[in-house]
């Protein structure tokens, strides 16, 4: 059934790096990324790389943050040091 692909282990860190840096709770980060039908549990599997994210939900973090998606996805990429940054993703 193929080879599974190999998922990336620092999103759960960057996501919560995120959550911090902007003083958001897990209680209203849902509401934050327009996903109000978000569980706040879920935003902490997120954090602790239980669940791997959407796509959609990734561009979100991206654009709430204002850093490019590769930033949160790539482990090679560290996130800016200026968060929320200047990119903008139109949704």
């Amino acid at each position: 059934m193929g080879h599974p692909r190999p998922k990336q282990r620092n999103i759960g860190k960057k996501l919560l790096q995120i959550r911090q840096i902007l003083d958001i709770s897990q209680q209203a980060m849902p509401a934050r990324l327009g996903r109000p039908d978000l569980q706040p549990g879920r935003i902490s599997e997120y954090e602790t790389n239980e669940r791997e994210p959407s796509l959609l939900t990734l561009l979100n973090y991206a654009n709430l943050a204002g850093v490019h998606l590769e930033a949160l996805v790539n482990d090679n990429v560290e996130l800016p040091d200026k968060i929320p940054g200047d990119v903008h993703h139109p949704l």
